[in-house]
């Protein structure tokens, strides 16, 4: 985590996602990785986790600079799912 030069926290990630989805009748294996931060308490909620733990998260997709064009998924909402 780190804090703004007006003292916000920030924080990054990346989440991981896999499942099995269906695609034109035939099943297929789904991976992605995103980069994703948060911003202000859910910053330090963020930061609390421990690597690996399952999470619903909510938010919007940007762009991660007016230099690069890769996307960075805006965190809104975060839930620690159970059993993680």
């Amino acid at each position: 985590m780190r804090r703004t030069p007006a003292g916000v926290p920030v924080a990054s990630c990346v989440l991981a996602h896999e499942s099995r989805q269906m695609e034109a009748g035939i099943e297929r294996e789904a991976k992605l990785e995103l980069a994703a931060m948060a911003i202000g308490e859910l910053a330090e909620k963020l930061a609390g986790a421990a690597p690996g733990t399952g999470v619903a998260a909510t938010g919007f997709l940007a762009a991660k600079s007016a230099r690069s064009h890769k996307p960075v998924l805006h965190l809104n909402a975060i839930e620690f799912m159970e059993g993680n």
